[in-house]
């Protein structure tokens, strides 16, 4: 059994549990990097919190580790105390040691967890646990699934999670026939984008597009460099040396046009997360090799009739080969509107 994400807003409780409390820790943790956000809250027989953590980023200590530091710093006994963790605790050692025993080490007396690990290499906690004499039970929570849902979802697939976004006019055009393309959005809706590219791992572009449009592929929300800059992926055979995306080392080129050697890049890199920005022939060609997990498109009120589509594909043939999903946003940012959609995802 797994938990499923909640694709829509998350509704408030009318009591919050310790659950809850979790999720809301596990949301301090960065979006971006290879391990997944995980919030634990620790609560003794009589219903006090004894101690909290969450997962600050890699080769820091997982949130139970966290949480278990926090209530000694509390002078606080966690024998016999309830975990609650968000996701179930892992069972093998990396750059810092299995959750499960560091729990049955301090003398947990039960474990609850929201989201069952995916991770083949990572997971069994639960029936370490089990084995120690711990109950160690899933109980779903959809806040939990869903604040992991791109990290899980790429765990599954094996293969970085893939988001393609664009900026057009109501009829999808993201240039006007003689080229201007600045701006079709307004500044919210950029700004906005500048958010999502500060929480994934890597962003990528066709050559064509650095050529015409010299971007930075920054991450600068607030108009400020975020501390997290994704890693620049440029995808294409065409030269683009000179190019502000050269600016440093977090750059690389794949001198192809198969998106899957962009995955490859990413993955190299420890990426989960890749943005494809455009043009429209490379999010054409990641939608033509059924590599889109996420939509994200933010509409301008205004038609063109004519000019650049924001997809160049091979196209289908019929409406059952279409992508379709579920929208996961929608949101009006000042003139114009976000709407993002993500795959449902098959068993």
């Amino acid at each position: 059994m797994r938990c499923e994400s909640s694709l829509g807003r998350l509704g408030v409780p009318d009591r919050a549990t310790p659950m809850d409390r979790a999720v809301e820790l596990a949301a301090l943790g960065p979006a971006w990097g290879g391990n997944p956000r995980v919030g634990a809250v620790i609560v003794g027989n009589n219903g006090a919190v004894l101690g909290e953590g969450y997962h600050h980023g890699a080769g820091t200590p997982h949130a139970e580790v966290d949480a278990l530091r926090d209530a000694a710093a509390r002078g606080n006994d966690v024998a016999g105390a309830h975990a609650y963790v968000t996701l179930e605790p892992c069972n093998h050692t990396g750059r810092t040691g299995p959750c499960s025993v560091a729990l049955a080490d301090a003398g947990i007396g039960r474990v609850t967890y929201a989201v069952a690990d995916p991770n083949a290499e990572a997971a069994g906690g639960a029936q370490f646990l089990a084995g120690r004499g711990i109950p160690a039970v899933l109980d779903c929570h959809a806040g939990a699934a869903e604040l992991n849902r791109r990290w899980l979802a790429s765990v599954r697939l094996g293969r970085p999670y893939v988001i393609v976004k664009w900026g057009a006019t109501l009829d999808g055009r993201i240039a006007a026939p003689d080229g201007t393309s600045q701006w079709i959005t307004g500044p919210q809706a950029r700004g906005h984008a500048h958010t999502v590219r500060a929480e994934v791992d890597a962003i990528a572009v066709g050559t064509g597009t650095v050529v015409e449009d010299d971007p930075e592929l920054s991450a600068r929300p607030a108009g400020v460099e975020a501390p997290h800059q994704p890693l620049r992926v440029i995808v294409g055979r065409r030269e683009t040396r000179g190019a502000r995306v050269w600016r440093d080392d977090n750059a690389v080129r794949v001198g192809s046009h198969d998106p899957a050697d962009a995955l490859a890049a990413v993955e190299l890199a420890g990426g989960r997360t890749l943005l494809v920005e455009g043009g429209g022939t490379l999010i054409g060609a990641f939608l033509d090799a059924g590599l889109v997990d996420e939509v994200h498109a933010y509409l301008a009120p205004a038609v063109l009739g004519a000019g650049t589509p924001a997809v160049v594909s091979s196209g289908t043939t019929t409406l059952t080969q279409m992508l379709r999903g579920q929208i996961v946003n929608l949101e009006r940012l000042g003139e114009d509107v976000l709407v993002a959609v993500a795959r449902t995802e098959k068993d």
